[in-house]
């Protein structure tokens, strides 16, 4: 079983929340966002580390509030960046020698079940770069500023996109080199395709949603308690033996 080093970007300002503070503090299933996601991580055997990335207007408050909580579940915390990208970059710097794997993912996403996670790692052992990703089945039209459809797109434009989620897991080496090539990039998985290393597709589930807005949040109140159990590995990803 590979090692994994779990990073969890949390360092976003959250604006278009709109909550006056960051979104990471919000309630999700009887905890902070942030915890209920870390907490899909830190009690597996799997995982090696676990560093949780906050922003230094953050820092205080998660220290202070928290920082027990994290210590009991074996959480270090990094300085974020000015970016994303640099947030993961920093936490990067921090990865311990043990780990063979790295992880990447959303602090934001905390309704993620425990068989997606062993998806993707599975995925990225035996390919050395993986993300969970869902394929876009509904009709894209392209809007103008004023929010106006300017164009209807055809089926065969986008018949194979998929929308990235995470996590996010690559051979050490691999991320540590696409970051080092690189500069900036929305996700990890664009930096390592940038370099040519081919990325596996992980068919992930909706319910797997990035916290954006008070209605994202709502979603993610319902649907925490209906994730998947383990049991179900082998109905979820092709990986499975």
């Amino acid at each position: 079983m590979a090692k994994v080093a779990v990073i969890v970007p949390a360092a976003g300002s959250g604006q278009r929340f709109g909550a006056g503070r960051n979104k990471i503090f919000e309630n999700v299933g009887g905890a902070a966002m942030f915890l209920k996601t870390l907490e899909a991580f830190t009690n597996r055997s799997d995982v090696c580390q676990t560093l949780l990335v906050v922003s230094s207007d953050d820092k205080d408050e998660v220290v202070e509030r928290f920082g027990g909580h994290l210590g009991f579940l074996g959480v270090s915390i990094v300085n974020g960046g000015a970016t994303r990208t640099q947030s993961v970059r920093n936490a990067l710097e921090r990865v311990c020698d043990e780990a063979e794997l790295v992880c990447v993912h959303d602090a934001a996403r905390p309704c993620v079940a425990q068989v997606w996670i062993d998806a993707v790692f599975d995925a990225a052992a035996k390919t050395g770069a993986a993300l969970l990703a869902l394929p876009i089945h509904g009709t894209i039209k392209r809007a103008t500023d004023d929010s106006t459809v300017s164009e209807t797109l055809q089926r065969d434009e986008y018949g194979n996109l998929w929308e990235a989620q995470t996590p996010q897991v690559f051979a050490r080496d691999i991320l540590v080199a696409a970051y080092a090539a690189n500069t900036d990039a929305t996700d990890d998985a664009a930096l390592v395709e940038n370099t040519g290393k081919p990325v596996t597709l992980v068919p992930g589930d909706a319910r797997n949603i990035k916290i954006t807005t008070t209605r994202d949040l709502a979603f993610a109140n319902a649907v925490i308690k209906t994730l998947p159990k383990p049991t179900q590995l082998g109905q979820l990803h092709p990986f499975a033996d």
